[in-house]
């Protein structure tokens, strides 16, 4: 029976991304006019935080069709992961915008919506906070060896923003920002929520 797959990833090995903006995307970033993150948004072949596995076959099957979805514009995301199936228009905080693969990784770059739900994610990621990205899929599953291997019929829907991925290198960064703010974490939430209240006023 096919259920809600959501699994979480980090999009940058040690949390340092490389630089995967075009020119014009750079200069975009630096006018304020767009907001970009990149990053690893998923792997084949290797178990994840919640004991699931992909096979590479099948992950790259999918990745196929989400690039036509890519093309279309349609790729939309939001920020938190929904109990469903469908995307909710009003809760998209970005869209994904190019994948490719580096390895047996599922790389992408991401960006960041004016929607209300984007606008928090900006204001999380310019205060450091440790962003996760999670592909959310219908599939089934099964036991093997004490591992739990998604099936053929697995059907990726999207990537969302999360607190906790599953992937274990699946945090997302803000391209052209400091990424060693030394904030802890309840630094960070403080800051973030003071420049919600204030822009609210």
């Amino acid at each position: 029976m096919k259920t809600l797959l959501r699994e979480y990833y980090e999009l940058c090995d040690g949390g340092v991304c490389q630089d995967y903006l075009t020119e014009s995307e750079k200069r975009q970033m630096s006018e304020g006019i767009s907001f970009f993150m990149t990053g690893c948004m998923q792997a084949a072949n290797q178990r994840n935080g919640n004991g699931r596995m992909y096979s590479e076959d099948i992950l790259r099957r999918e990745m196929e069709k989400y690039n036509q979805v890519i093309k279309d514009g349609r790729a939309l995301g939001e920020l938190d992961h929904p109990d469903s199936s469908v995307i909710t228009l009003e809760k998209v905080s970005h869209m994904v915008i190019d994948t490719w693969w580096e390895g047996n990784k599922v790389m992408g770059k991401v960006k960041v919506l004016n929607t209300p739900c984007g606008l928090v994610l900006q204001e999380l990621a310019k205060a450091g906070a440790k962003l996760g990205i999670s592909s959310r899929g219908m599939g089934s599953v099964t036991e093997r060896n004490g591992l739990t291997v998604v099936q053929d019929d697995f059907q990726l829907i999207c990537y969302d923003f999360v607190s906790e991925p599953s992937t274990f290198e699946a945090y997302m960064h803000a391209e052209g920002k400091d990424r060693t703010l030394s904030l802890t974490k309840k630094d960070r939430i403080n800051y973030v929520l003071n420049e919600i209240l204030r822009k609210e006023k």
